[in-house]
């Protein structure tokens, strides 16, 4: 039959409610806890493969005790090399070994060569996420270099540390002998720097995401992600495992390098209007075809910005300009190893 009004329609029961109500509470706690077991596994799964990473990538230097942290250093070649010795500085994402592969090594033939992972890189530690800029990680360096005796260094810095160099230059000068940038971030860029950096910086869900599902997820995405850096190279074989790239996926060094990436922009704001003050020679490589750090954006104006700055811009090249052309760049850096060396009539 059909009910007249809804005053003639059965109601249901307090016991029915009830039970519906029961029902749905056990299975959000039975949810809860079934998210809260993964996340327990993914997290346990993390430290065991944070283990597994930096046993097979053990640390290849010494360790400095700096003023906020612990720098992992690597010395290659002669201490008494031709010209001053050359710090080889690597980018966002990676380690020291992203520059000993390439060019580190083949310098180190004649040459002094200090590779540095930068704070919170690699096996170096910083103890504040945010001595993330270029002035503070400089400061850090310039300390580094001192302990070892060095006052006065030719700096070879790669995309993020070309900020960092410059920063050198500006807060450190007398010793600085010299910058080879290649691919050098100098100046602000249009856009982000990508949603989950930015989301890993976010309070609790960056640290949740870093200490669950980076380490997995990031062996399976490690790879292709290197290749696109490399575009329209093709990236080396055996390139990830190579250059220790999977220690970048340990819960605290992805942390510190999204960091780095989301506090650069502004750090270069406030430093590019004083690039006409570094008196140091610069020169700098970069590719026309560079999509992760744009040659128009940074180079061509960082070229016309420092009065001693040459820029070398490199056709159908893209950012992983040491990979690419080590050859080129190695000549570059022996070049201004050359200008810079005492004559030997000074020497006398």
């Amino acid at each position: 039959m059909l009910w007249k009004s809804p005053a003639m329609a059965p109601r249901e029961t307090a016991p029915v409610r009830d039970r519906s109500s029961q029902v749905q509470k056990i299975f959000q706690t039975f949810s809860m806890l079934t998210v809260m077991v993964a996340l327990a596994g993914l997290a346990l799964a993390t430290q065991a493969g944070v283990r597994v990473v930096q046993r097979a990538f053990p640390a290849q230097g010494r360790m400095i005790e700096i003023a906020g942290g612990t720098l992992h250093v690597v010395e290659l070649g002669p201490r008494d090399g031709a010209g001053p010795p050359i710090v080889l500085l690597h980018g966002a994402s990676s380690n020291l070994e992203a520059m000993r592969r390439p060019i580190g090594e083949r310098l180190a033939q004649h040459h002094r060569v200090i590779l540095i992972d930068r704070p919170g890189h690699g096996w170096s530690t910083r103890d504040r996420l945010d001595d993330s800029t270029p002035s503070i990680q400089g400061r850090m360096i310039s300390e580094a270099l001192a302990k070892l005796g060095i006052d006065r260094a030719i700096v070879v810095a790669h995309s993020w540390s070309g900020a960092l160099a410059l920063r050198m230059a500006l807060d450190d000068p007398a010793r600085i002998a010299g910058l080879v940038l290649l691919a050098p971030v100098a100046y602000p860029w249009p856009g982000g720097v990508g949603r989950y950096n930015e989301l890993v910086n976010t309070p609790v869900i960056g640290p949740l995401l870093a200490y669950t599902i980076t380490l997995p997820l990031g062996y399976v995405l490690a790879e292709p992600g290197a290749r696109g850096v490399f575009l329209p190279q093709t990236m080396p074989e055996g390139f990830v495992k190579d250059t220790a790239t999977p220690l970048l996926l340990r819960p605290r060094e992805f942390l510190a390098n999204a960091r780095d990436l989301v506090t650069l922009k502004a750090a270069v704001i406030e430093q590019a209007p004083r690039y006409a003050e570094i008196k140091a020679p610069i020169t700098i490589l970069a590719g026309d075809v560079d999509k992760t750090v744009s040659t128009e954006i940074h180079s061509r104006p960082l070229a016309a910005a420092a009065p001693a700055a040459r820029l070398i811009v490199l056709p159908g090249i893209g950012h992983m300009v040491q990979n690419a052309v080590p050859d080129r760049v190695i000549s570059e850096i022996e070049a201004m190893t050359a200008r810079l060396a005492p004559s030997p009539t000074a020497a006398d």
